[in-house]
């Protein structure tokens, strides 16, 4: 009998499940390790203030301590033993290279500005002075440096979660949740959950259950009476390594056609990516999608060109109806919870969510409107 059970192993269940066991909620985290998992194919880059969305004052405050917490959380993981995380502030720089990219830069510095107050680092940059940071990168007609933009490895991230959860106590099993049990709470008309079933026929009880599922989420909703509003989004990415260059002290590279190359050390980039909506649960590398990334990585950056191509990874990435996530406590199932939804945002906002939904199992914490779940069930009332 566990307190809690906490299903998908991705950075928002791993986090989720490492802040429970912090508190001293004995808790499971079972995972299926379903292939294109959006966590393992995440490029990684935490840099809300840069996000299209910053016009929604609620995504924007929610964004912003997401990626504040970053920091904290690093901290308390070397406070736990486990300083090996893969996050590092290497700053932005977002360059219009081409003519048509100076239309979304406009507007994505006019969205800055708005914001000024809350980002008074964010900077227009020489071109020249962009080409010096990232010498791979063709010269741009403008460009602006977020400073305090970083990159994280999703993969090393949600392991390292895991692996401080451990030293609390957490439990994980590789297992396949195929079912939340409920049952009519005696004194209430509104079910409870009593834990789960798996694929071979276990059961494994819980007073609480926290689906992280990622796209696959709505497969559980059935059992608790709820519409999961989750889609999966296939996005490709393509890993690189480019011999002898310095990539551990570039920033990330974005441009004005969505897509991006985040450098690591040792001459590794990470290019990406596809935003393919109506995929379907299809975790297949395509050749136009390969083509379509590589493509713009060349052109954003030329120096690239000569790259080796090391690997290719896809992510089905949870997309909300609204394109929010949804956090938070079932309506009208007790013990019920979400973590799902993140979309692209997953590995920004997902350590965070993970904290979010925790407080609100543990200290009974408010989720904030603009991500709990309770908005899908008002918008129906």
């Amino acid at each position: 009998m566990y307190d809690a059970i906490v299903v998908g192993g991705g950075i928002v269940g791993s986090s989720v499940g490492y802040h429970l066991a912090r508190a001293g909620v004995e808790t499971l985290l079972v995972d299926r390790r379903d292939a294109g998992r959006a966590t393992s194919a995440g490029a990684g880059i935490v840099s809300p203030g840069t996000s299209s969305r910053t016009d929604d004052d609620d995504w924007f405050a929610f964004g912003t301590d997401a990626g504040d917490y970053y920091p904290e959380l690093v901290d308390r993981l070397s406070t736990d033993g486990v300083s090996d995380t893969s996050y590092g502030r290497v700053g932005l720089i977002a360059a219009a290279v081409d003519d048509d990219e100076l239309a979304p830069y406009e507007e994505a510095t006019a969205r800055i500005e708005a914001r000024r107050d809350d980002l008074p680092n964010v900077e227009e940059i020489d071109p020249a002075a962009a080409t010096e940071r990232v010498p791979a990168l063709a010269e741009p007609q403008r460009a602006f440096h977020v400073p305090d933009a970083a990159r994280v490895n999703g993969q090393a991230f949600a392991s390292a979660l895991r692996e401080a959860g451990r030293t609390h106590g957490l439990e994980t099993a590789d297992r396949d949740v195929t079912r939340i049990r409920t049952r009519e709470h005696p004194g209430s008309r509104d079910p409870r959950v009593t834990g789960v079933e798996t694929a071979d026929g276990s059961r494994i009880d819980a007073d609480r259950v926290v689906v992280a599922g990622g796209a696959w989420s709505p497969a559980l909703g059935d059992d608790l009476g709820v519409d999961v509003p989750v889609e999966p989004k296939r996005g490709q990415i393509v890993h690189l390594d480019l011999p002898d260059a310095d990539t551990g002290s570039w920033p990330v590279l974005k441009g004005f056609r969505h897509h991006y190359v985040v450098p690591w050390p040792d001459g590794r980039l990470v290019a990406g990516a596809t935003r393919e909506a109506g995929s379907g649960f299809d975790p297949r590398v395509t050749a136009g999608g390969l083509r379509e990334v590589l493509d713009e990585a060349i052109r954003l950056a030329p120096g690239l060109a000569d790259a080796t191509v090391i690997e290719h990874r896809v992510g089905l990435r949870p997309v909300c109806a609204d394109g929010v996530p949804a956090l938070g406590a079932v309506p009208d199932v007790e013990g019920a919870h979400l973590a799902t939804g993140h979309g692209a945002t997953g590995l920004t906002l997902g350590p965070y969510s993970g904290k979010v939904v925790a407080d609100r199992i543990t200290e009974r914490m408010p989720v904030p409107d603009r991500v709990s779940v309770a908005r899908f069930a008002d918008a129906s009332n």
